[in-house]
């Protein structure tokens, strides 16, 4: 399989996905952070304890707590103090665009990223992950789960985050929608199939070298 024909293979399996990464998009920029290290349902757990702590501006609500506030209310997320300091920095940029993400919005590509970056605790994936699915501009997410199908399916492995993520943005149209719904379906795919100890025999995708070499192998 060409590495162009990945994004239509996937999609044939898991079909349509869309948006993969759900909620409004507060809710997605605190979940960006909150999701580092620990998986969804937790990340849920700590989305309802804010939600039901804060009326309105979720951004602002959490912006006027004390660390201590904060990661007591983000807590199942796990490694909550961490994050609660990271949650603050971040909250604390956007308070100096008067919490108007409208006008962060008009930021373009680079800059935003490069912004976001200069935040303690924001790392280019965060970064990434805020950049593509709340504010919707074209950049592909690079995780775990993106290197590990790169790697097995193609043998393609990079040392630098920036050089996969150009593997994907220079073989595939800059586009909003196709990189969320890209992004979603490698995960879906590693978390149902490809997994640390990978399912090969279940696998429908028949031109992975990584399952390839382990048939040869016997394995």
């Amino acid at each position: 399989m060409k590495f162009t024909e990945l994004y239509d293979e996937l999609k044939s399996i898991y079909g349509e996905l869309g948006k993969w990464w759900p909620g409004a998009r507060e809710e997605i920029i605190v979940s960006a952070v909150l999701t580092q290290n620990t998986n969804w349902q937790n990340v849920e757990k700590a989305l309802v304890n804010i939600r039901k702590y804060c009326q309105g501006d979720i951004l602002q609500c959490l912006g006027k707590l004390s660390e201590q506030e904060l990661s007591e209310l983000i807590r199942p997320a796990g490694f909550f103090n961490i994050k609660a300091k990271r949650l603050k920095n971040l909250l604390q940029w956007i308070e100096t665009y008067g919490y108007d993400l409208d006008k962060i919005s008009t930021l373009d590509t680079e800059n935003l990223r490069k912004e976001l970056l200069s935040i303690n605790g924001i790392g280019k994936e965060t970064a990434d992950s805020i950049i593509l699915y709340a504010f919707e501009k074209p950049i592909f997410v690079v995780d775990a789960y993106t290197k590990r199908i790169v790697r097995r399916i193609f043998d393609i492995e990079y040392k630098e985050y920036d050089e996969s993520r150009k593997l994907f943005e220079e073989t595939f149209t800059k586009d909003v929608k196709l990189y969320q719904e890209f992004h979603g379906l490698i995960v879906e795919h590693a978390k149902a199939l490809c997994r640390t100890k990978p399912l090969c025999e279940q696998c429908p995708i028949a031109d992975c070298l990584y399952k390839s070499q382990k048939s040869k192998s016997g394995e």
